[in-house]
């Protein structure tokens, strides 16, 4: 994935029952890193709760008057029950993630979330890895299934889980500014693989 680090803002878009440690994470390694970053919530509603009970209040919402995912040149999209099928039914988002596909702009999933792009087909004869368990659903999409923590195939990163989020973050960083920003970014938080 090659992102224009001038233009670069993330959005990482936040349902209702997500697994806050997936989201948060980007979030918080893209501040690091310099790179601004909106959390988008996909309901008019700015404050959602995450699987854990968690509290998180949302900079826009996709419901904003002036929203547009032309505004960002990379869309996450955490996983967690039920923030994954929440997504899933998004039909702005999934319409967004046809064209984002369409045209090779940039898109990150980890956990349950590469779910999202495989029903909506987007991962056929994609390199792709999720959360082991829903791997089936991946397969049954046409996706190449690949074990590590984090796969990169051109436009599309994606992630195992909660305990992969700081590999997936830094990974999005390393595509966006470089990998010696990330190497200093992992550095800086003392993360050791």
């Amino acid at each position: 994935m090659t992102v224009n680090s001038d233009a670069a803002r993330v959005a990482v878009l936040v349902a209702e029952g997500l697994e806050e440690i997936e989201g948060l994470t980007v979030v918080d390694l893209l501040f690091r890193a310099g790179i601004p970053c909106d959390t988008v919530s996909i309901t008019k509603e700015l404050t959602v709760t995450s699987s854990h009970k968690v509290t998180i209040v949302c900079d826009r919402s996709i419901a904003d008057d002036d929203f547009d995912f032309a505004a960002y040149s990379l869309v996450v999209l955490p996983g967690g029950v039920p923030g994954t099928p929440n997504l899933a039914a998004c039909k702005p988002l999934a319409a967004e993630l046809r064209c984002r596909f369409d045209e090779g702009l940039p898109v990150a999933a980890i956990c349950a979330a590469p779910t999202i792009l495989a029903e909506l087909g987007l991962l056929e004869g994609r390199h792709a890895t999720c959360y082991p368990d829903r791997l089936p659903v991946l397969q049954e999409h046409g996706a190449i299934i690949d074990a590590g923590s984090v796969v990169v195939d051109g436009n599309l990163t994606t992630s195992q889980g909660m305990g992969t989020a700081i590999d997936f973050g830094l990974s999005l960083i390393a595509q966006i500014k470089g990998q010696e920003e990330a190497g200093r970014i992992s550095r800086a938080i003392v993360y050791t693989e």
